[in-house]
């Protein structure tokens, strides 16, 4: 791992608004009073951020000239499957035309600069369950079982593709991470920000929720973004061309995360089962081996995920404080 302290680091994040890419700018600014980091965070929707639209390429182009990074982390995408599903042409519109014309924009206006994708672990879809259970690492075959996973997976392979053609890429496949401020579109966000609600006395003291046989491999979002960081920031020698799965080999059952849940709550809860919400899991479970990332990046989880869930749900429990309050005070 080599790096200049005197050098310039030009950092370019594009969905630099979503729950990641906010964590990721966190992560870049910490490491400002050792490193010489310029971060140019691109957005999208409505954010207080200069925005940009992948699916246009004179943009991206002109945007990369200006900005000339030394690294760019693409992270905008349609990133939740449930919306994949709702908009998959709009997923694939963004997570694989966004990703070639971001790629392109880079090699013909950076061409020096390092590309960081972020795949994801929903690409192995249906190897996991030819794995029966077992870690697979990032030589499992691509066979996504959904919109979001195709499109990522179609969005990696032609990035590795571009690798050959003189694209200073590494990938990554991170497994399934939460942490504070995540969305509750996803599970551990969902179940959080209920029992938050719970606590605040917003609802009844009952959950609802589908599936909890469902065994996921869980990361803390802050190991995620370091990870993206020490390869913007730094070389690592054979990493060039590269795809790194980010997990912690380890699976946990949704029902044990609910009751870790439940538990840090400190609350007595009436869980229920919804049939609108039990749907049969198309992959039992998934898990990664990060071996790569270990030996190539030095790169493992640190934190361990008790406080992750801890973190989480006193997110969430702020969350409902200040919506009870608002609900509470006096109309003017």
């Amino acid at each position: 791992m080599k790096s200049d302290t005197s050098f310039e680091h030009r950092i370019l994040i594009t969905g630099a608004n979503g729950f990641v890419g906010s964590w990721l700018q966190r992560e870049l600014k910490s490491r400002e009073h050792e490193l010489d980091i310029t971060i140019f965070p691109f957005g999208h929707g409505t954010t207080s951020l200069p925005t940009l639209d992948v699916r246009k390429y004179d943009q991206l182009v002109k945007l990369v000239d200006d900005c000339q990074p030394t690294a760019i982390i693409h992270l905008a995408a349609v990133a939740a499957p449930t919306e994949a599903h709702k908009a998959p042409r709009l997923a694939w519109d963004i997570n694989v035309t966004g990703t070639m014309n971001m790629a392109y924009a880079t090699m013909e206006a950076a061409p020096d600069a390092r590309f960081i994708f972020v795949s994801s672990s929903e690409t192995y879809g249906e190897s996991f369950n030819d794995s029966m259970g077992k870690p697979i690492d990032e030589n499992a075959v691509l066979k996504p079982m959904n919109a979001y996973g195709a499109s990522k997976a179609a969005a990696d392979v032609l990035i590795g593709q571009l690798a050959h053609e003189g694209l200073n890429t590494i990938r990554f496949r991170p497994f399934n991470h939460t942490g504070p401020g995540q969305t509750d579109a996803y599970v551990v966000a969902a179940f959080a920000k209920q029992l938050a609600e719970i606590s605040a006395g917003l609802r009844s003291p009952i959950i609802n929720v589908g599936n909890l046989t469902a065994y996921r491999d869980f990361l803390d979002v802050r190991d995620v973004v370091r990870a993206y960081a020490d390869v913007a920031l730094f070389d690592f020698p054979g990493s060039h061309g590269q795809v790194f799965n980010l997990a912690s080999g380890k699976t946990r059952r949704i029902q044990d995360i609910l009751d870790l849940l439940i538990n840090i709550s400190g609350q007595k809860i009436d869980v229920q089962f919804d049939p609108k919400r039990l749907r049969a899991s198309a992959v039992e479970s998934a898990s990664g081996d990060a071996a790569a990332a270990l030996h190539t990046l030095n790169w493992r989880p640190t934190i361990p995920f008790e406080q992750t869930l801890t973190e989480v749900f006193e997110y969430w429990k702020e969350n409902a404080a200040s919506r009870h309050a608002i609900r509470a005070s006096p109309a003017r």
